[in-house]
């Protein structure tokens, strides 16, 4: 135990971010019977995403920021938000969130949260991926397509959930749906870093791995 928490609301250097390495992992069981056929069995309902942001590493400046923000989460002991280059938006990289974006769920009249995710196919086989760290004030919300205004909804940052004021509750059959923009939390995956000068200086670049986590 120690006097900090075990979450730090603080963001990887953006600079480097912009550059790592990485996505999402899937942990399946697979078992090839005599007949040769396979027996496959998911291990983890959601994916965990690791990423290297050694590869986003520009400048000797870069890597001061790198260090002094491990040092400051104490290593791998701290979580802390991070930007995926690649996934990070409710919608596509190249568009703006919109407050159609994600369908949370529809409401019964009595329903106050609503679980943050985002949804990735379609049918029967979407995966719907729970977002936890969203950027505040990157949060948009609608009731049945009608805009919703904070004090209406809040963020529970403890549960990520939307929370809808008693005075604002969805109606029943109404549809809730968000836009947003989001972090992924993450801890360094190692208890070290490893930096040389000589050969950032060659065009080596040293590992930075990260790895999600459960809050």
């Amino acid at each position: 135990m120690t006097e900090f928490s075990s979450f730090h609301d603080e963001v990887f250097p953006l600079a480097v971010s912009f550059g790592a390495t990485g996505g999402p992992e899937r942990r399946n069981e697979i078992v090839s019977l005599t007949s040769g056929r396979e027996k496959r069995n998911l291990r983890f309902s959601q994916s965990r995403h690791h990423y290297d942001a050694g590869t986003g590493v520009r400048s000797l400046d870069d890597l001061h920021d790198v260090l002094a923000f491990f040092e400051a989460r104490r290593g791998s002991l701290h979580a802390f938000r991070f930007r995926d280059p690649f996934d990070m938006k409710s919608c596509r990289p190249s568009e703006a969130p919109g407050m159609l974006d994600q369908v949370l769920g529809a409401g019964d009249g009595l329903k106050a949260r609503f679980s943050l995710t985002k949804t990735y196919g379609s049918g029967a086989d979407a995966y719907k991926r729970l977002i936890v760290k969203p950027v505040a004030a990157s949060l948009r919300i609608a009731v049945a397509g009608v805009a919703r205004l904070a004090p209406a909804f809040s963020f529970d940052d403890a549960t990520g959930e939307v929370v809808f004021a008693s005075g604002s509750i969805p109606a029943m059959g109404a549809q809730v749906t968000a836009g947003f923009e989001f972090h992924v939390p993450v801890r360094f995956d190692a208890e070290r870093l490893s930096l040389s000068l000589t050969a950032f200086k060659a065009g080596q670049i040293p590992s930075i791995p990260l790895v999600e986590v459960r809050l």
